[in-house]
């Protein structure tokens, strides 16, 4: 407990987390959409096989299909009495002889191997089989990838090409998918304008283009999301709850960017408390210290709300490390929604640690280690674009070269 005037303790990356994961619900829609466009969505039931695959026993070679007991000799003459490609039915496979068979086809009653063509020597309509086969050598049996019934694919998964491919592989031309979700954005600052509207030689003092309405956008559209931009807001409180009610109306979630901090012209805080609560303020990272987390009413429940700050690489990476798990449990997703880190080591010495959590820009080099951007500041853009990812290092640690230091790449992060 903080002391009565004293401001609470900033949160933690951890406790912050928890905070946002606990609030999440997954939306509740379910749309029934074609496999083919499933790309990226999150299943919303289990989905059984309805047939086993492989549906019947077939080869994963081209060879000749053979009863083992007829090549223990590993020098046997046959005579080849069928060819069978696939998609085409054999006849039994008498003693002594060998069928011609090609990758998929389907295995002939009474052979119980095949031997590669690699290994075997045809002369007419003979082949010697230069090999003594197992019993089911190069065969695939009939269930051995899915059995009929089971269950392929959970609920709560997030679909990639893999599980598309799975899906079909078993009939399933239709997926159940939770909705997309709706998120509105909007940005504060009038120093604000858009590449485009102003030349750069234009621009007045203290002006600048609004970077983050392309990041967080490109973000946003990298998790399938359907956004509405209400643009560049005024910096005045009532221009800024206005915006917070319609933006509440039709979505999700609310993101903004700027005006998180405690200045003046800050106006997210009072707006959100005006026009519904927030559940967090604070957390002890960098870059990124002001991030708000909240919820904003409308007619029908409750929108939700993250406040983003406004220097750049601040909105960037607060976004990949709050938001995008969040935005995962929204989706429906049940497993892990964060980032897998890895155990790298540092090609770099950093004296002297920072207070907070803080997130460095760094890239692998060719030998395997880190590099580490110069210029870690919160505007410095350049370092989101020159590095892989980023190092998770603890409060006041500091980093010498040789170290091994949790590393997160963006790649884990983006999707």
């Amino acid at each position: 407990m903080s002391a009565p005037g004293q401001r609470p303790p900033l949160l933690t990356v951890r406790e912050a987390l928890d905070v946002l994961l606990a609030a999440s619900r997954p939306v509740p829609d379910v749309d029934t959409i074609p496999t083919l466009a499933a790309n990226g969505r999150v299943l919303a039931a289990d989905q059984l096989a309805t047939i086993d695959v492989p549906s019947a026993d077939n080869t994963q070679m081209d060879g000749y299909a053979v009863r083992f007991a007829d090549c223990t000799s590993g020098q046997a003459t046959l005579r080849v009495t069928q060819r069978i490609p696939a998609g085409h039915v054999g006849h039994e496979l008498e003693p002594g002889t060998a069928a011609r068979i090609f990758t998929g086809a389907l295995i002939p009653p009474g052979a119980d191997a095949v031997v590669m063509q690699e290994q075997c020597e045809a002369v007419g309509d003979s082949v010697t089989i230069h090999h003594a086969p197992r019993d089911g050598e190069w065969i695939r049996r009939k269930g051995e990838d899915i059995g009929n019934g089971g269950v392929i694919l959970t609920a709560g998964s997030r679909l990639r090409s893999q599980e598309l491919g799975l899906a079909a592989s078993v009939g399933l031309a239709t997926l159940p998918v939770h909705r997309r979700l709706r998120v509105a954005v909007f940005f504060t600052g009038d120093e604000l304008t858009m590449p485009g509207d102003v030349a750069a030689s234009d621009l007045k003092p203290g002006a600048i283009y609004n970077s983050n309405r392309f990041t967080l956008r490109g973000l946003l559209e990298n998790f399938g999301c359907e956004i509405t931009d209400f643009g560049i807001v005024p910096d005045t409180l009532d221009a800024t709850r206005a915006t917070l009610r319609d933006a509440a109306r039709e979505h999700d979630l609310i993101i903004t960017s700027g005006g998180v901090s405690v200045g003046e012209e800050d106006h997210i805080k009072p707006a959100v408390e005006a026009e519904g609560r927030l559940s967090m303020w604070q957390i002890a990272v960098k870059p990124g210290k002001p991030l708000a987390f909240g919820e904003v009413r409308r007619a029908e429940g409750t929108a939700f709300f993250i406040g983003l700050p406004g220097n750049p690489v601040s909105s960037f990476v607060t976004f990949l490390l709050f938001v995008r798990p969040f935005l995962l449990r929204l989706q429906g997703v049940r497993g892990p929604v964060e980032p897998q880190g890895y155990m790298v080591r540092a090609d770099f010495d950093l004296p002297k640690g920072d207070r907070r959590n803080e997130f460095l820009r760094a890239r692998m080099n060719a030998a395997g280690g880190l590099e580490l951007f110069p210029n870690q500041g919160s505007g410095v853009l350049t370092s989101t674009v020159w590095g892989d990812g980023l190092i998770d290092n603890p409060p006041d640690k500091a980093i010498a070269a040789g170290d091994l230091v949790r590393f997160i790449p963006f790649a884990e992060l983006q999707h």
